[in-house]
């Protein structure tokens, strides 16, 4: 659980906004940029990491986070199963970092979002 409360700490380094280029979520092969409502479930999670994460994580199979200490959606799997997220973004996730807004999603968005870094991790990853 101590592993958890510091992967979730590394998440919200750092306010999340929105992403003025759709180039990482492109990068890792998602068209997200207009997902249509009944898009699949990894097309809304890609455009959910975009529009909230993007600004600090790199959000695509490629490129650095732009905030330092904010840890790439690609490498998640390197620590910890992907599916164990969906706990902690279901209980709503805050940090104390002054730039973090409270983050608070949906079932529906937490299971795009666990789709989609579950499709962006290696394969050796999972």
């Amino acid at each position: 659980m101590r592993r958890l409360a510091v992967l979730i700490t590394l998440l919200t380094l750092g306010g999340c906004g929105s992403l003025n280029s759709g180039a990482e979520v492109m990068s890792a092969g998602i068209d997200a940029a207009s997902p249509s409502p009944d898009g699949s479930a990894v097309q809304r999670g890609a455009a959910y990491a975009q529009a909230n994460c993007a600004s600090c994580h790199s959000i695509g199979r490629a490129g650095e986070s732009r905030l330092a200490g904010a840890p790439p959606f690609r490498t998640l799997g390197l620590r910890y199963p992907i599916e164990d997220l969906a706990e902690a973004f279901a209980e709503g996730i805050v940090t104390a970092h002054p730039a973090m807004p409270e983050f608070v999603m949906s079932s529906e968005e937490n299971s795009d979002l666990i789709a989609y870094l579950q499709s962006i991790q290696s394969p050796a990853d999972h």
